[in-house]
């Protein structure tokens, strides 16, 4: 039943998790370019935090209804993630807010809209950090700017699919134009990445 687990501890298997994932995946994917330690560290900041802040988004605008939510990790797939990253790929299904209480339409659609939107802001927090740490000569932090940018730009866009239970299907459930704004918000900070002046920005030292 919603509440009766430790909800502090559920968050940490979530963020450890995840964690744990993406560095497993982006350490395979670069054939050990990127030390796993180091990958630990910049997933821990950047993945790890952008889907704990994601959920608590949700859970923080569904408690402002007066509705009761709490966040539980879904340990299986936690499990299966983490499996998967080995191969490289990734499968992010951490865990989930859950709630109960009556929530209109409008409610439901700006509790779904929350955690997508955390993460698009993130990703522009991020993406305006690049150059300020590439400037300053900082190594560490201009790694974590720029894997921040991608992974909350990812995240972002990847919840805004209209299916099933992901956020994109209860938004645009709830008003068609703010879910077209926003997936195109989300569309947008994605594809920036391969665009010529922003991929300069991600040559360390240029």
């Amino acid at each position: 039943m919603i509440g009766r687990r430790n909800e502090k501890l559920e968050l940490l298997k979530a963020w450890g998790g995840s964690t744990l994932a993406f560095a497993l995946a982006e350490w395979t994917r670069g054939g050990g370019s990127l030390s796993l330690p180091k990958a630990l560290a910049i997933m821990a900041i950047t993945a790890g935090l952008g889907i704990i802040l994601h959920e608590l988004a949700h859970r923080a605008v569904a408690r402002r209804f007066g509705s009761e939510a709490y966040f539980m990790a879904n340990d299986s797939m936690l499990v299966v993630s983490v499996l998967v990253a080995l191969s490289g790929f990734l499968v992010a299904a951490p865990g989930a807010v859950w709630h109960r209480g009556y929530l209109t339409k409008r409610q439901s659609g700006l509790v779904a809209a929350a955690g997508p939107a955390t993460n698009m802001v993130l990703a522009v927090i991020f993406l305006l950090l690049v150059p300020l740490f590439n400037y300053l000569q900082i190594e560490f932090l201009f790694f974590i700017a720029v894997y921040g940018y991608i992974i909350n730009a990812l995240l972002g866009v990847f919840n805004m699919i209209p299916y099933g239970p992901i956020d994109g299907a209860k938004i645009m459930d709830w008003d068609m134009r703010i879910f077209v704004g926003m997936a195109s918000v989300g569309a947008l900070l994605f594809v920036m990445q391969y665009l010529p002046f922003v991929r300069a920005l991600f040559a360390y030292g240029f």
